[in-house]
């Protein structure tokens, strides 16, 4: 059964994934280039780089000092954490850091799973298209009290190796 938009939102609510916005599209099955998993190591490479720009949504991942640059320096993905396509490559997805965002592996990346498997036999399929690279459900990404000092201390951190890549 062909799902509305509102019947999609409310799926993704189901998943407490209701901040998430959708994009409708006609899948068409598209051939993907042999050479696919070279350009997407060094894409998905590219991707954590420019997490630079994310250092709020870092924050509220609570990684260590050693898996945060990691993840900024492209080296290796924090455990737990999964990078999506948009766009799936089979249905016409390109591999470029446009197309991507990351979030955890369990619960959102698995929901998100189910979520579009959900819709296989329609013509439309309404996939998740979260606003930033990070992708950190609103109910989870609220501070306590007790400031900033993370996301400072952090943001002080990727200065610092933006800063020694420039030199």
């Amino acid at each position: 059964m062909q799902w509305t938009k509102e019947a999609a939102e409310k799926r993704l609510s189901d998943f407490n994934m209701e901040d998430v916005s959708l994009i409708p599209i006609s899948p068409k099955a598209t051939k993907i280039a042999p050479d696919w998993f070279q350009q997407y190591k060094q894409t998905r490479k590219e991707f954590m780089v420019s997490l630079n720009d994310a250092i709020q949504e870092i924050a509220f991942m609570g990684l260590s000092q050693d898996d945060f640059i990691g993840l900024i320096t492209g080296k290796r993905m924090p455990q737990g954490y999964s990078i999506r396509f948009r766009i799936p490559m089979m249905w016409g997805g390109k591999i470029a850091i446009d197309n991507m965002f990351m979030c955890k592996t369990f619960p959102q990346s698995q929901n998100l799973d189910r979520f579009i498997l959900e819709q296989s036999e329609n013509e439309l399929i309404w996939l998740p298209n979260p606003a930033k690279k990070i992708y950190i459900p609103v109910h989870t990404a609220s501070g306590g009290d007790g400031g900033n000092a993370t996301e400072d201390r952090l943001a002080q951190l990727a200065a610092q190796l933006a800063q020694g890549r420039d030199s």
